[in-house]
């Protein structure tokens, strides 16, 4: 696979939201068809080999990296959403943010035991929202085999948190130290 120089396509914003942070903007990566087909591709291709059966994107950049990537693997699409979006029955989950908690739904009859599933989005931060998703998977008697990333922040060490869901590959495009 050809190396493709995804970090030129995001761009740093200084003091947003708030002053001291530099904010990672992925959209140019997005609006760039090259750069979108690769980096659909280069996560697609870690993973061609697992035998997926269903990638789950949470809410609302998971969708747009995670359905090119189900459709590239042949896998299944399963929108992981906020409270009240879904209409039929849903299991939940709940994770920490900074200040308070917040909460993921899947449909009860979208992921089922057997299923092999690929957790994708945009971007790892703490690690929280993609646990929260994980642990969900696991719960519904999947198995959970790895998770793709367009960036990773690691200097929040969310690797640290993936690894309590156990051994899960973990593929990030762009990795900021």
């Amino acid at each position: 696979m050809a190396t493709f120089d995804f970090a030129s396509r995001i761009v740093d914003i200084p003091d947003y939201p708030e002053p001291g942070v530099v904010f990672k903007d992925i959209t140019p990566l997005f609006a760039d068809a090259e750069a979108m087909h690769a980096a659909v591709t280069a996560i697609a291709d870690r993973f061609r080999d697992a035998g997926i059966t269903k990638v789950v994107g949470p809410e609302a950049r998971g969708f747009m990296v995670g359905v090119p990537v189900a459709l590239e693997l042949g896998a299944g699409f399963v929108p992981a959403r906020k409270p009240g979006k879904l209409p039929r029955e849903t299991v939940s989950a709940t994770y920490e943010l900074e200040y308070g908690t917040d909460m993921l739904e899947i449909h009860a009859d979208a992921i089922q035991p057997g299923d092999r599933v690929l957790i994708v989005d945009d971007l790892i931060a703490t690690g929280g929202t993609v646990c929260a998703v994980g642990g969900l998977v696991q719960k519904m008697g999947a198995e959970l085999c790895g998770m793709g990333f367009i960036l990773e922040l690691a200097f929040l060490h969310p690797r640290d948190a993936v690894a309590k869901l156990g051994d899960i590959e973990v593929v990030s495009l762009v990795t900021v130290d």
